[in-house]
């Protein structure tokens, strides 16, 4: 697989699931779904499904500061949109456009970043180790 579709659906998913959260929801879930519409047809509906069921549980995960259900589904999404890309490389442009039309200066992604780097916790794994590290 080409790096970059890696990365654009790394970014897919952190921004989608980053706007599921915020009033532009709305638009990030219409300019999806038409993005599906498009390209797999077939696959549309159930997108829009997902994509709705995936804001309710972000909604509670948020409600709860579960970063655990926030990370999966950032996995969820990016896996979608990876594979949408892998079957339709065409899409690769278009699916960037509309990231910076939903997100234009990256501050969904840089949210999610700050958030995560703002707990002072952290785990290393060394050599099979596992040790918790936190901020003093």
């Amino acid at each position: 697989m080409d790096p970059e579709v890696g990365l654009l659906a790394q970014s897919a998913g952190t921004t989608l699931v980053a706007l599921m959260a915020t009033d532009a929801w709305h638009h990030a879930r219409d300019g999806i779904t038409q993005l599906w519409r498009r390209t797999q047809p077939e696959r549309a509906e159930t997108v829009a499904a997902e994509l709705e069921a995936g804001r309710e549980d972000v909604l509670a995960a948020a409600a709860a500061d579960d970063q655990e259900t926030l990370d999966e589904l950032r996995l969820q999404w990016q896996g979608l949109v990876r594979r949408l890309l892998v079957a339709r490389p065409a899409v690769v442009e278009e699916l960037r456009a509309l990231l910076d039309q939903l997100d234009p200066d990256g501050s969904a992604v840089r949210q999610i970043i700050q958030h995560a780097t703002a707990s002072g916790q952290a785990r290393v794994y060394q050599a099979g180790r596992d040790q918790h590290i936190a901020e003093r």
